[in-house]
């Protein structure tokens, strides 16, 4: 009995040497190596371009569309107002939390403050009619300050959901230990609405500037990110996207409201971080 009994107590002791030297020798899984199950929160800056716009506005006692609108962004530039909680709706901003469903997708949700503001005294093409009009048989007019004031500036607010693809592309640039330094390329495609605070002063009428729902986007975006010291990393992104809005308000009045749609291109660079909780 003694036999058998020490040769199974040696086959043991031996078994587990080698399992544990096996065990010694692997080496630790990197933190950035697996996604699934992480959150991540980014805050940033944009700038945008827009392409030209009709403009349909319509009232109790006008009906007028505006034909090729220019428009261009309102940006800050370098501010402390981009971390001051009291004015960080001043600048054009970006915010979004997401989590990840696996190691390569995330969804998430977020806001683009985006801004908008239509050049005046610009010459456009325009169709309809409005009260005082010098010449009701033109079909031109000028875009004075006293005749149309139109901005999306607090702002053009894209409220959001994304869902995108993160692939690490470290080994492309020949970084070993991406737990220090990792480079992501991410992709993904998004859906919301518009909830603008539109500045719009129309034909004399009384300025309004309050928020309202307005109509919804689409967007794709393709982007890097550089993730330093596992938790923290910097994202740049440039996004496309259409955005039509069939309901804003453009005085106190509930039959006063304005129409368009246009395509957009936002370039943004953010400052984030990612965690499991």
């Amino acid at each position: 009995m003694k036999q058998p009994f020490l040769m199974a107590v040696l086959t043991f002791c031996v078994f587990s040497q080698y399992t544990f030297s096996q065990i010694s020798n692997e080496k630790p899984e990197k933190y950035t190596s697996k996604n699934k199950g992480k959150f991540y929160i980014f805050w940033g800056g944009n700038r945008e371009s827009y392409s030209n716009s009709d403009i349909r506005f319509k009232g109790a006692d006008y009906d007028f569309t505006l034909y090729d609108v220019q428009a261009h962004d309102k940006p800050k530039g370098y501010h402390v107002d981009y971390i001051n909680p009291a004015r960080m709706t001043i600048p054009q901003t970006n915010l979004r939390i997401g989590y990840f469903i696996n190691d390569h997708y995330n969804i998430s949700i977020g806001v683009d403050h985006m801004k908008y503001v239509m050049y005046n005294d610009k010459t456009v093409n325009y169709s309809g009619y409005y009260p005082n009009s010098e010449n009701p048989t033109a079909n031109q007019l000028t875009l004075t300050e006293d005749f149309l004031t139109f901005e999306h500036t607090d702002g053009l607010n894209y409220v959001n959901t994304e869902i995108a693809r993160v692939d690490d592309i470290s080994k492309i640039f020949k970084i070993a230990n991406t737990d220090k330094f990792q480079i992501n390329l991410t992709e993904g495609f998004g859906a919301g609405l518009l909830y603008p605070k539109t500045n719009t002063k129309l034909l004399g009428k009384e300025r309004y500037d309050e928020f309202h729902t307005a109509g919804f986007g689409l967007s794709a975006k393709v982007g890097l990110n550089f993730t330093f010291f596992k938790y923290f990393f910097i994202q740049t992104e440039l996004k496309g996207g259409f955005i039509q809005m069939n309901d804003i308000k453009t005085t106190n009045n509930k039959a006063d409201h304005a129409e368009q749609n246009f395509w957009f291109l936002q370039r943004m660079i953010a400052v984030g971080g990612i965690f499991r909780i």
